[in-house]
């Protein structure tokens, strides 16, 4: 259940808008916008930023309280293959999810001392993407999980606290 290719996401912030996309984009399909499924995107909308799904079903029962988690569970699955939500996978198994439809899929950066999870511009990792494709035939998705390292702040405090070790260009 890919994005047509001449299918537009919505530019703006807005969560009612991304609804109506949706749920469009949906009937185009021979499929229904859920109760579920809007009060994911509800939810999600209300709370920009990259939450887990543990926060995904919390804040969905605050929007509708009869949604069950594995209502939720199935409205993130379809959301994610409509392209509209984008999971990403963090470190220690955890995933997250937001909406995508306003920047569209775009790759992320994860502290691992504080866990703050960033957004990347999405042609950040183009040129390595286009090198891996040229000498080693392999297409690269960098959208799916989030690269490891230190944010500013963290950086900024680096060597006052050596208690996270950062090993750089090795492979574990």
């Amino acid at each position: 259940m890919d994005i047509h290719p001449g299918a537009a996401h919505p530019t703006v912030a807005d969560t009612g808008e991304v609804i109506a996309w949706v749920a469009k984009e949906l009937r185009s399909r021979g499929e229904r916008m859920t109760g579920p499924r809007t009060a994911v995107l509800t939810a999600l909308g209300e709370h920009p930023g990259h939450l887990t799904v543990e926060d995904v079903v919390e804040a969905v029962a605050a929007v509708d309280s009869s949604v069950h988690r594995s209502s939720v569970y199935r409205a993130l699955e379809a959301l994610c293959e409509l392209g509209v939500v984008q999971h990403i996978h963090l470190s220690h198994g955890t995933t997250a999810y937001h909406l995508s439809s306003i920047r569209g899929p775009h790759p992320h950066a994860q502290c691992v001392r504080c866990g703050v999870v960033q957004d990347l511009p999405a042609d950040l990792l183009d040129d390595v993407a286009a090198r891996l494709v040229a000498d080693q035939r392999f297409t690269l998705d960098a959208t799916h999980v989030a690269l490891s390292g230190l944010c500013a702040a963290c950086a900024e405090n680096w060597p006052s606290s050596p208690e996270t070790p950062i090993i750089a260009n090795h492979v574990h």
